[in-house]
């Protein structure tokens, strides 16, 4: 054996394997370098290049974890969530990788399987209330989808490219013009950004012209674009000063974003300054400024907030004031998470994002209203507005339910344009007057609406019984059926608290006078005519009925089974009847207006089609009397049979009454 070809071969790997240890530990420097500068596009590739390099399966992993970080931050949910399984299927050590492919799969709409990741974070982290949280968003996500409020969303596909484009403004009051921020080919901006890997934004300007077609957005001069990312404009109410962002980038360095102010004059906008606020904090950026000027939201990073990246506020006396000291919005509001992109609303409300507050994906719209005495209620703005994806950059036509916003959705990972409108709320009723014993319909009969808001109308009912009408919204109506021969009667609705258009339903029921008509849910006690509770919601609907029909007079009939004597049940009967009486009396109800009758066990009630449909046994014509009962199969038969006879009957007397003056 040679043992100087083997000391040779030895060293040649030792070197080899030296030359590889520091080669890999180079690439891992430039792509921890990357990471660390924000450049996550760039990082990606030299993660993966570091990769090929490495053998340690510790170190794999982590590397593995990284890309996955790599892609969150560059907004590619698809791609996070297949490297964040990586990473949790090769046991990174640190929870938080479960955390994150939870989060992947709620971005990528795969709620159910969010879920199960959220469980198993919460068994690994239990004190940490992202696992739950996770868990109710989830849940919420999917009741949202199921009960979607009733806006409309559209792609705007006129002014959308293929590269980022959000943040719309309105640049004046007839909203047919826009600002928008876009990344497209023609930006001012022509080196690629490492952390998305598309060219830096500018501020573009679209038009729509009388045929209703918005033009191909056109940059802003160079008064306003720059070499560096230019965007999130918002304008004060007069159109003529407008707040925006500047983010400055360098290869390997963070130099940050600042807001910019420029002034338009007949010429064009003036070269935009600097905004000198937090001048020590790397980021000041998403301007939204109030139409009078006076109050400036913005988004930082600084010292004192809450969270990741907090909205501020600064107020001033005039228009050529100085802005006064930076006000944090609060914990209300801020989050440990992100709060960005904030929208003031003319209304006082504030809009903004956050991935923070129970939400659908990662962006969502919140809407918060200031409350009386101070402080916020916060409102996600849900489904269609946000989805699993990123929702951010809400803008109003004023006052009203349209605008513009910003998303991600549809999968593509780019942001785009699309425009939401509410429509109005429209509501109909259509209904039917039956007669209420044989269930037949009832042409032409009366139905009148009467609304909270004063309007009444009346129609008639067609061959078909059927009645129509249009409601309004928040609104309480009562509606009046009629017709001789018949007892008036009436039915509600309500548009109020409707979010939704609606179409109603609603049938009527006349009772005919010409027979006598069964009060339904009138109980006594076995042997006793007190009247019990039940009974008692069941004869204010008969008091309501006696104020509809002013003009009648009713003998109320009280009947029992045919169990006991005759006489005990003709006297219990009558006293059941006069407790009905003096109820009805209790409630105002005229004293000559009401005749008490006991019937006893005299009149066996007699079946009508409509309640021989409930008991298979019967048919319409039986007359339940003695012969008929004890001809039954079974004793629960007969026991039903005994229930029906024990009844209480209004009669109408007369249609002609007037009270005595």
């Amino acid at each position: 054996m040679n043992y100087k070809r083997i000391l040779l071969f030895s060293f040649l790997a030792l070197l080899i394997s030296s030359s590889d240890g520091f080669g890999q530990k180079k690439k891992l420097q430039k792509a921890d370098e990357a990471f660390e500068a924000g450049e996550y596009f760039d990082a990606i590739d030299l993660y993966k290049d570091a990769y090929a390099a490495i053998r340690e399966k510790p170190l794999k992993t982590k590397v593995v974890f990284q890309i996955a970080e790599c892609y969150r931050y560059t907004n590619a949910p698809a791609k996070a969530e297949l490297w964040y399984k990586k990473a949790v299927g090769q046991d990174y050590p640190d929870p938080v990788s479960v955390l994150h492919y939870a989060e992947s799969l709620k971005k990528n709409d795969k709620y159910e399987d969010a879920i199960t990741e959220y469980k198993i974070y919460m068994d690994l982290v239990p004190d940490d209330p992202r696992g739950k949280e996770g868990i109710t968003s989830c849940e919420l996500a999917l009741q949202w989808m199921e009960n979607s409020i009733g806006y409309e969303v559209l792609d705007m596909k006129y002014f959308n490219s293929r590269d980022r484009d959000f943040s719309p403004a309105f640049v004046r009051d007839d909203y047919k013009a826009i600002y928008l921020t876009s990344s497209r080919d023609n930006a001012a901006g022509n080196k690629t950004h490492g952390a998305t890997g598309q060219s830096f934004a500018d501020i573009f300007e679209s038009k729509l012209d009388r045929k209703g077609k918005w033009s191909v957005p056109v940059n802003l001069d160079e008064k306003i674009n720059t070499e560096f990312e230019e965007g999130t404009p918002s304008l004060t109410g007069d159109y003529n000063t407008m707040y925006f962002t500047r983010c400055e980038v360098s290869k390997r360095k963070k130099l940050g974003c600042k807001i910019m102010v420029s002034t338009r004059t007949p010429e064009g906008w003036e070269r935009a300054q600097a905004l000198d606020i937090l001048s020590d904090s790397l980021v000041v950026a998403h301007p939204a400024v109030s139409k009078d000027g006076l109050t400036l939201l913005f988004v930082s990073d600084t010292k004192g907030g809450s969270g990741l990246n907090d909205i501020w506020k600064v107020e001033r006396s005039g228009p050529t004031s100085d802005w006064g000291e930076p006000e944090n919005l609060g914990p209300v509001i801020n989050t440990e998470g992100n709060e960005l992109f904030p929208y003031l609303h003319m209304d006082g409300s504030i809009y903004f994002s956050s991935d923070r507050h129970m939400g659908m994906g990662g962006l969502d719209i919140f809407k918060a209203t200031p409350i009386e005495g101070g402080g916020w209620n916060i409102e996600n703005m849900r489904y269609p507005i946000n989805s699993s994806a990123d929702d951010f950059g809400i803008i109003f036509e004023d006052e009203s339910e349209r605008g513009y916003f910003s998303s991600t959705r549809k999968g593509r990972g780019n942001d785009d344009i699309f425009a939401f409108i509410l429509p109005p709320l429209k509501f109909n009723i259509k209904g039917v007057v039956v007669d209420r014993r044989t269930e037949a319909v009832i042409p032409m009969s009366k139905v009148k609406l009467i609304g909270s808001d004063g309007i009444t109308i009346e129609n008639e009912t067609g061959d078909d019984g059927s009645f129509r009408f249009l409601l309004k919204p928040n609104t309480d109506y009562i509606f009046l059926a009629s017709k001789p021969g018949y007892l008036n009667t009436k039915g509600r609705e309500t548009t109020k608290g409707q979010e939704k258009s609606k179409d109603f339903r609603m049938t009527l029921e006349l009772a005919a006078i010409d027979k006598p008509i069964e009060l339904p849910n009138i109980f006594y006690d076995f042997g006793k005519y007190d009247l019990r509770p039940e009974s008692m919601v069941a004869l204010d609907r008969l008091v309501e009925v006696l104020n509809d029909n002013p003009n009648i007079t009713i003998e109320l009939g009280s009947h029992t089974d045919i169990r006991d004597t005759e006489e005990f049940n003709f006297q219990l009967s009558q006293q059941r009847a006069q407790a009905v009486i003096n109820y009805l009396i209790s409630k105002d109800i005229a004293t000559d207006r009401l005749r008490a009758k006991g019937y006893g066990e005299s009149q066996p009630k007699i079946m009508d089609g409509k309640t021989a449909k409930l008991y298979p046994f019967l048919e319409d014509g039986n007359v339940l009397n003695e012969a008929f009962i004890n001809a039954l199969s079974s004793r629960e038969e007969q026991e039903i049979a005994h229930q029906l006879n024990r009844r209480t009957e209004m009669k109408v007397l007369r249609t002609d009454y007037s009270p005595a003056k």
